[in-house]
């Protein structure tokens, strides 16, 4: 946030057209033309407002429901910021259970101080993700808190879609003999965020995988396949979810170290830092689990997906053991894929 902190927000007289002050947030005339002339135009084109409810048009199909918060830091990383991050984070966690999504609503915590040329990239962003996924932003609200109490911008976000069949039936049903799958490399999102917010210097830095999964859901449910799970790997990565299906399930997965896919910024980044891309968090990668017959036309529906390409089959599902979750890495033998333990790098999505 130093593009922040080093920048001084201009006198009363001018500050309107600078930066974000309390009385942006003070429901004043101040906090209306941020609302009218900044906020409607870029995410409801043509819209009167953005309202604190709305009505909508019944759907056919369950109503799914996600709420998901928002505090990247930094705001801005190779391959996204927060703005695409709250869209494509939303509607991904509607996507993997199974839903078509509709409508978001959007949540904006500024920080006072904060310069209307961010503001207006990061409501831009949104803009462009949202028209990507076919969402429409449709309520929303505003707050301003005092230099100090938050870090440029928080956001928060409410997804509403519709169930489409066939959905993923849910960890519950995961089976021994089930084969695990990933729809793309993975680590590249953590990796991002840490290089940018350590300036590490990386050349070129990683790039975050900040997208919307709704191509490869769809491309999925094509092939009439029922997937047992779904899930975006985020905060704690692909260990993460490992670790709740076997919890949901009551069974170890395996998986090889040597077919999970990895970019070779991120192998070496993660050599460099020692890190596990493992447990590094994801935000448009996802893990499949699939009945043994079903394994062959996912691998294909989502390889068929464009940044999907190297998508692949990684582990598989056994009786339980003493072990939750295990990794066999290279020629070693099996050992255990620990869960990542405190908050190795908090602030990812």
């Amino acid at each position: 946030m130093s593009e922040l902190r080093n920048l001084a927000c201009p006198l009363p007289n001018d500050a309107l057209s600078e930066c974000v002050l309390l009385a942006h947030g003070e429901g004043g005339a101040a906090m209306r033309r941020l609302i009218t002339e900044r906020i409607v135009p870029r995410l409801n084109p043509g819209g009167s407002t953005l309202e604190d409810a709305t009505v909508l048009p019944p759907i056919v199909g369950l109503p799914v429901l996600t709420t998901d918060a928002f505090v990247v830091s930094p705001l801005f990383f190779p391959g996204g910021d927060i703005g695409s991050l709250c869209v494509f984070g939303t509607v991904n966690d509607l996507a993997v259970r199974g839903a078509e999504p509709l409508w978001l609503t959007l949540s904006l915590i500024l920080e006072e101080g904060l310069p209307f040329a961010i503001l207006d990239r990061i409501l831009d962003s949104i803009a462009t993700a949202a028209r990507r996924c076919g969402v429409s932003v449709v309520a929303g609200d505003t707050k301003v808190v005092p230099r100090g109490a938050a870090d440029g911008v928080f956001v928060t976000t409410t997804g509403l879609g519709r169930l489409v069949e066939p959905a993923p039936s849910g960890p519950l049903t995961i089976q021994e003999g089930d084969l695990l799958l990933v729809s793309g490399p993975i680590g590249r999102h953590g990796l991002a965020v840490l290089s940018a917010r350590e300036q590490l210097g990386f050349d070129p830095p990683p790039e975050s995988d900040c997208a919307s999964l709704l191509d490869v859901v769809r491309a999925l449910r094509g092939t009439g396949v029922r997937p047992r799970a779904l899930r975006d790997a985020t905060r704690g990565g692909v260990t993460a979810v490992l670790h709740e299906w076997s919890r949901d399930c009551g069974r170890t997965l395996v998986v090889d170290e040597t077919q999970i896919p990895l970019t070779a910024d991120v192998r070496g980044a993660c050599e460099l830092l020692g890190l596990d891309p493992l447990h590094i968090a994801n935000e448009g990668t996802l893990l499949a689990a699939v009945a043994p017959t079903d394994a062959e036309p996912a691998l294909a529906a989502m390889q068929s997906t464009c940044g999907c390409e190297r998508a692949a089959i990684i582990g598989s599902v056994r009786s339980r053991g003493v072990v939750p979750v295990v990794v066999r890495r290279g020629m070693s033998r099996e050992q255990p894929l620990l869960e990542p333990s405190g908050a190795p790098l908090p602030r990812i999505c």
